[in-house]
């Protein structure tokens, strides 16, 4: 018999990583997955920010970057407003840096849900890629006869069709997210 686990968990991983970098696309609240996209240059090489600073929401429109060295301040407030990305521009008080986040334009929105979309496509190819991969390891397989082969083949494009899904529903929730005045 054919076994899927070892294709479920590489899919379940393709799922994760597409729902942390949902996590990164604006969405006009402050969260602090907002800047994890940001690699500052500290001590002569670039490093994630969340690993030269800590980052959190003050509230809804504002994030709030305490660096550990307070000597990096200038460093890390270049980087953010480096990430064109982003859009957001960064002050500074000599301790920490306020990053008021700019309610978005409808326009704007929809520019994030186009690139957000991009993102989706991403993540089906790489499943569709696992699906292809187990495809072949069943069609070499010598030992299976036929009609296993052919359940195993069933199973995995359902294990696809059902990993699909959970990402069409995560870009669904974000869309709806980013959409929302």
């Amino acid at each position: 018999m054919f076994d899927t686990k070892e294709d479920r968990g590489k899919m379940e991983g393709v799922v994760q990583r597409f729902k942390d970098e949902m996590k990164k696309v604006r969405t006009g609240r402050a969260h602090p997955d907002m800047l994890s996209g940001v690699k500052v240059e500290v001590y002569g090489q670039f490093m994630p920010l969340n690993q030269a600073a800590n980052i959190t929401a003050a509230d809804a429109t504002l994030l709030v970057v305490t660096p550990f060295d307070p000597s990096n301040i200038q460093a890390i407030a270049a980087a953010i407003r480096a990430d064109q990305a982003l859009g957001l521009n960064p002050a500074d008080d000599g301790r920490v840096i306020r990053v008021p986040i700019p309610p978005l334009t409808e326009e704007r929105r929809k520019e994030i849900v186009k690139t957000a979309s991009s993102k989706v496509e991403d993540a089906k190819v790489a499943i569709r890629n696992i699906r292809e991969d187990a495809r072949k390891a069943v069609k070499i397989a010598t030992e299976m006869s036929e009609d296993v082969k052919k359940r195993a083949e069933k199973e995995i494009d359902e294990l696809t069709k059902e990993f699909s899904d959970k990402i069409d529903a995560e870009f669904k929730s974000k869309s709806e997210e980013i959409m929302k005045l």
